[in-house]
C-alpha cells in the first residue's frame, strides 16, 4: 500500500503524505454523504455518490445543499366528484 502511494505521488510530483491526506479527505466525505443518502432513502444520489470520485466536492455539495432539499413527490389528484350509486327500487 505504501509503495502504491509513493508511486502515485512520484507520478504527480507530490509528497506521499499529501496523497494519503487526499485519500483520507475524499473517503471521509464520501462515507458521510453515502450514509446520509442511504438514511434519507435517496437511491439515485447514493449511486451517483458511490460511482463518481470528485475529491470530496460532490459529497460536500450533497451533505450541505442537496440533502436538505425536500424530495419531489408526485401525487395524482383524484377527482373530487363522487360517483352516485343509484339503488334500484322494487
Amino acid at each position: 500500500m505504501v509503495e502504491y502511494l509513493e508511486l502515485i505521488a512520484r507520478q504527480f510530483g507530490i509528497s506521499a503524505w499529501l496523497v494519503l491526506i487526499m485519500v483520507v479527505w475524499t473517503a471521509s466525505w464520501k462515507l458521510v454523504s453515502l450514509w446520509k443518502s442511504a438514511r434519507k432513502g435517496s437511491v439515485i444520489w447514493f449511486v451517483i455518490l458511490a460511482v463518481f470520485n470528485t475529491m470530496g466536492i460532490l459529497p460536500i455539495l450533497y451533505i450541505f445543499v442537496f440533502s436538505k432539499m425536500k424530495r419531489c413527490q408526485f401525487k395524482i389528484k383524484k377527482s373530487s366528484k363522487k360517483k352516485s350509486v343509484k339503488k334500484k327500487k322494487k
